[in-house]
């Protein structure tokens, strides 16, 4: 079976994750997405995205860079 790779969070993805974060958490990114007028999964998916990638906005263009080691 061939899998396929999604370059956006789906709404129902969204909402499971809302379901299972803390309420202050959820709180805030509800507020967000009404204040900039988007939908949920795509503030989710931007906070997602900038925290692996600071100048990355959506899940395509996020080019995450493995944490290096110190020694």
């Amino acid at each position: 079976m061939r899998q396929i790779i999604r370059e956006r969070l789906s709404a129902q993805a969204a909402n499971n994750l809302l379901n299972e974060i803390p309420e202050k958490i959820k709180s805030a990114l509800l507020s967000y997405a009404v204040e900039m007028d988007y939908p949920i999964e795509s503030v989710i998916e931007m906070a997602l995205s900038s925290f692996l990638d600071e100048d990355a906005i959506s899940f395509k263009d996020c080019h995450p860079i493995a944490a290096s080691k110190t020694e």
